[in-house]
């Protein structure tokens, strides 16, 4: 296996492992029971299989086009075409994605796997050699082993394993049906068997199950049969349980093998050593091995990523992340907007250190900073992630503020700055706090630029690594803690290489160094064996003033007359589409400014069922994997490009999908949204031909062919007369670029300028450029033999034109070449010419035989699509029934319902009537009321008025009599007074004075006779003033009531006009007024 096809995708969304497949196309097998895809997906890969003849036998053409369909280092590996046969697709990555989290910002190839401490006996490759002497003498003396071992083969030994049994499966790669039979074998298991587990460190090896006895094998199985791996969820029963699934009997059973671990951590690191197997090949270990040395469990030293990733407002309401030119590693930041520092931290290696919390997110401009220069950022968030691997912070910066001034001032073109961020941790188990300490460079722009393309990548990541040293109990601060560590050193991965660079003066890069660390891509050599993968190379959106000026008035004047392209168009085109307007420009030349139907159909089209749907998931998992936006499986890029591969798969039925779509799709898709590229995508297979290319076995692609080998003739006589020589033919080099147009391998930069021309000038540009290629390769290409030309195709071409400078050069040289579509025509003619002659000279028994082979192809094809017009018309037939049967049903239930209804209308009217004759009653004794009601409010008024005149009566006759009585008492007390008798007898307040003795005598007789004749009449008096009095009073006390009564009759009147009932007697008593007049 190559480590390209086993390179493992990362997610954090599942606890499970997988193979995954090559970047590369896949021949899919027609051998039937041979290839395991027979079993897996049927019919469905065998109509995406490519069977080209002519020009040279289909055996031929199928072993040379091994570049096009295969993974390209089985053959470096020294797999012919017998052996790739008999492994099928399944063995050459037709495989599940790995779904194992590695650490952020490293590269899965290259770095070695970190190591995670755990208790858990391991034993090493170098601990275990005799152990690994008897398994290759095993291995190498049993006949049914696939592959050999590699020499001192790297492999991680578990004990405290327990194996409890195996069972076929029928969804090997199905994670819910890997957990139930992982439920019911350790229920069911009644004689577990003790194991020790070897796992490989690559992906050549072989995984065995070992006696923990006497270390004797008791089965092996290569890694490249094992398609699944996964793990019991937490908080279940089977969270101590792993399972892995293999091919056994040449795939056509799937069997899956249930571990269960004495120690439940160790089965996360169990996992980790399945997906390092699945995505390193010997050749890689073997270097890692040498450059870096392995961690041993209780190793001090812990790794750390920590990523950085800068946020602008972006108008919105929210934060975008800005984008980082991968070229020039800075970040571009726009002037005076509000931004946001966010940190990811995640720890890679040794035993996992608990993040307390952070206390100080701090920034700087430029490097090499001190503390005292450094400024705290509010802090905004912090905490872990979803998926518990990271932690992350958050925090606000005002680039405003004076001490920001420096990063906030725009800067040249051709300059950047550095800026200086750092993090303070508090991590529970070290005593002191910890800084990471970040230096990015940054350029500063207006904020109306144009902003980075949003699929670039946009977070700065380095690697830090923390020695800590375990302190003893009496040096600790907090001696009841377990376990403290203390600070020794802590240094960058960029720091690192800087202390080797300075160490190792014969290694100094020929350019100036700088702080952050060159893109892998970058530093590769040509010479290296590995190709590059597709999707590399960042295209800036940045250009010069003039030329979106003169794109800018040309789409206005073309926005005018779309129908009609302007002269000057072809010239610019040439130069290459501006990267920010390279979406809109290629719709209006594809003819898709006005593409509603297809919208509209596309929306439709996602929403059916593909027969080739198991072809597209494949081929979606390995297109573009350099490019962020598509190497994350799951992610956005890859289900948009899954939905565009599927709706053109429904919607041309005559092609299907075809291997390599993907590719242009993905280069569609980074341009405009989906619906469009779609569009696009329809008319450029349609309108510009690249359909016919996969129709009638191909026999369009081998006249192009036929094309390319006249016009090398032509332009490139040395060249084409080398590769008659070594017996090189066009098919097997350049079926690539003709049927994905140059997507699938060469950088972005070139891809882009290709399609430039393509839809500007038609499918004939893929002549230009191939001739330009050879062209410039010829020196090179003269020195090779068959071998070597097909490896200088497949590897050292695509880097040559990672530089956007020799880019450039090749498509002005395409564009230079001048070739006519008459000579293209000629030599078309010549073609056909040449096969007539062919299929004439052709013994008849022979072509017969072609024809017939054709003729069952057809007929073939025909009753497949008859068998699936048969099924769909019985399962419309079927489906028509159903409905039929549910609107007979609902018509039942509608008259059911109908005729309740009609009931309640009969009922509704009956009860209306009966309303309306209560409601004439109620009229009629409201009338009455009403009439009632009136008479006694005016009883009632003639009542109060009456109340009130004898209260007025009662006055005035209370007043008269209290004026006589005073005017009675003023005479009698003037008669008193006059009287000398009388007045010694009262005081002036008329009351009786003190009684004075007299004389004796008939005159006091007479005078005590006068005395009791006055105090008599004075009692009357008295009395009568006390009855008036007390007649004033009840006159009040019935004044008051009477008062009292009209106003809670006032207030009854007034609440009555306020009433529903009022309101209703009102309006009768209104109409009934009204007919009254109207009758009169």
């Amino acid at each position: 296996m190559d480590d390209k096809g086993s390179v493992g995708k990362i997610s954090v969304s599942s606890d499970s492992v997988s193979t995954l497949n090559s970047e590369d196309f896949v021949l899919v097998s027609r051998l039937g029971d041979e290839t395991p895809s027979s079993t897996n997906n049927g019919s469905d890969d065998e109509k995406t299989g490519l069977k080209i003849v002519g020009n040279g036998s289909e055996q031929q053409l199928q072993r040379e086009l091994e570049d096009v369909l295969m993974d390209p280092s089985v053959a470096d590996a020294g797999l012919g075409s017998e052996a790739m046969s008999s492994l099928g697709p399944s063995d050459h990555g037709d495989l599940p994605n790995v779904t194992f989290p590695v650490p952020a910002g490293t590269d899965p190839l290259s770095s070695p796997p970190p190591k995670l401490e755990i208790v858990l006996p391991v034993q090493t490759a170098q601990e275990s050699e005799l152990n690994e002497r008897s398994y290759r003498a095993d291995e190498s003396s049993s006949e049914g082993s696939p592959c050999s071992p590699i020499p001192d083969e790297d492999s991680v030994v578990f004990s405290q394993l327990t194996y409890l049994g195996c069972a076929s499966v029928n969804a090997p790669r199905s994670e819910v049906e890997a957990l139930r039979m992982m439920s019911i074998l350790r229920g069911q298991c009644q004689l577990p068997l003790d194991v020790t587990l070897s796992v490989p460190g690559v992906s050549e090896g072989t995984v065995r199950l070992l006696d923990p006895h006497n270390n004797t094998e008791i089965a092996n199985y290569p890694i490249y049969k094992i398609l699944f791996c996964v793990r019991g969820h937490d908080g279940t029963p089977e969270s101590d349980c792993f399972a892995f699934t293999e091919s056994h009997h040449n795939a056509e059973i799937f069997r899956i093998h249930v571990f269960r671990c004495q120690i439940r951590e160790a089965v996360s690191r169990i996992l980790y050593s399945f997906a390092t197997a699945f995505r390193r090949s010997a050749k890689k270990a073997l270097l890692s091995s040498q450059q870096n040395a392995p961690l041993t469990p209780d190793s001090d030293l812990f790794t750390f990523t920590v990523s950085l990733e800068i946020r602008e407002d972006d108008g919105k309401g929210t934060f975008s992340a800005v984008a980082k030119d991968k070229d020039k590693q800075s970040f571009k930041l726009r002037a005076g907007l509000d931004k946001k520092i966010v940190i990811y931290i995640q720890q890679t290696s040794n035993k996992e250190l608990a993040i307390e919390r952070c206390f100080g997110l701090l920034l700087s401009p430029g490097r090499n900073v001190k503390n005292s220069d450094m400024h705290l950022l509010d802090l905004e968030s912090m905490g872990k992630s979803s998926d518990g691997k990271s932690y992350i912070i958050t925090g606000s910066w005002n680039p405003n503020t004076p001490q920001f001034q420096a990063v906030n001032e725009e800067t040249p073109k051709d300059k950047f700055m550095y800026m200086t961020t750092a993090v303070d941790l508090v991590i529970t188990e070290v005593e002191e706090p910890v800084r990471f300490l970040l230096e990015t460079r940054v350029r500063v722009c207006s904020p109306n630029d144009r902003l980075f393309w949003p699929f670039s990548k946009r977070s700065y990541t380095e690697t830090f690594y923390l020695k800590l040293r375990q302190m003893e109990r009496k040096e600790r601060k907090s001696p009841s803690s377990d376990t403290l560590y203390e600070v020794v050193s802590l240094e960058s991965e960029t720091e690192r290489e800087k202390r080797k660079t300075t160490a190792s003066p014969s290694i100094l890069p020929s350019g100036p160094g700088t702080t952050a660390p060159s893109p892998p891509e970058d530093d590769e050599e040509e010479d290296n064996d590995e190709p590059l993968l597709s999707g590399s190379g960042d295209v800036s959106k940045e250009c010069a003033e003039k030329i979106l000026e003169t794109w800018g008035d040309l789409l206005s004047k073309w926005h005018m007359n779309l129908s009609v392209r302007p002269r000057q168009l072809p010239a610019l085109v040439r130069s290459g589409i501006p990267e920010a307007l390279r979406g809109e420009v290629w719709q209006l030349l594809a003819g898709c400014h006005n593409n509603d139907h297809l919208v509209e159909e596309y929306r439709t089209l996602i929403t059916k069922e593909s027969p080739q749907d198991s072809a597209i998931t494949r081929d979606i998992n390995r297109t573009f994997p350099a490019h962020d936006y598509f190497k994350d499986t799951g992610g956005d890029g890859q289900d948009s490009l899954y939905k565009i591969c599927k709706a053109y798969s429904v919607y041309d039925q005559e092609i299907g999908y075809c291997q390599g779509q993907s590719f242009l799709a993905a280069v569609l898709l980074l341009h405009m949204p989906e619906e469009q590229a779609f569009s696009v995508l329809v008319k450029i297979m349609f309108d510009y031909g690249l359909r016919d290319l996969f129709k009638q076995n191909f026999e369009d692609l081998h006249c192009k062919f036929f094309q390319l080998e006249r016009l090398m003739q032509e332009y490139i006589q040395d060249l084409y007369n080398h590769f008659l020589n070594v017996g090189l033919e066009a098919h097997m080099y350049a079926s690539q670029w003709f049927l994905t147009l140059f997507t699938a391998k060469f950088p972005l930069y070139m891809v882009f300028h290709i399609i430039d021309l393509l839809l500007c000038e038609g499918i004939s540009v893929i002549f230009n450029v191939a001739l330009a290629l050879l062209k410039t390769s010829k020196d090179d290409l003269l020195q090779t033999d068959f071998e070597g030309a097909l490896k200088f195709f497949r590897v050292p071409v695509p880097k040559r034109y990672r530089s956007e400078e020799n880019a450039k050069k090749l498509m002005e040289l395409a564009c230079s070449m001048k070739i006519s579509q008459k000579k293209l025509k000629k030599f078309e003619k010549e073609y056909h010419t040449i096969r007539e002659q062919q299929e004439q000279q052709e013994a008849p028994i022979e072509r017969y035989e072609r024809e017939n082979r054709r003729l069952q192809d057809a007929n073939m094809r025909l009753e497949q699509e008859n068998d699936d017009l048969a099924h769909e018309l019985v399962s419309s037939k079927i489906a028509l029934r159903k409905d039929l049967d549910n609107a007979e049903e609902k018509a039942d239930a509608l008259n059911k319902e109908l005729l309740l209804t009609k009931q309640k209308l009969i009922e509704s009217e009956d009860e209306k009537r009966r309303l309306e004759e209560e409601s004439a009653q109620l009229k009629e004794m409201c009338r009455r009321e009403l009439d009632k009601s009136e008479s006694e409010i005016k009883k009632n008024g003639s009542i109060i008025g009456e109340y009130k005149q004898i209260c007025s009566q009662l006055s005035e006759r209370l007043e008269k009599q209290q004026t006589a009585t005073r005017g009675e008492l003023e005479k009698i007390r003037s008669k008193v007074e006059g009287c000398e008798k009388c007045s010694s007898l009262f005081n002036k307040e008329g009351r009786v004075r003190a009684a004075v003795t007299t004389a004796p005598g008939d005159g006091t007789e007479e005078t005590d006779e006068e005395k009791e004749g006055l105090k008599n009449q004075l009692r009357e008096m008295e009395l009568e003033l006390a009855q008036t009095k007390l007649q004033l009073v009840e006159a009040e006390c019935k004044i008051q009531d009477l008062e009292h009564h009209l106003g809670l009759a006032l207030n009854e009147v007034q609440a009555a006009k306020k009433t529903w009932f009022n309101r209703t007697l009102s309006s009768i008593k209104t109409v009934t007024g009204t007919q009254g007049k109207e009758t009169t």
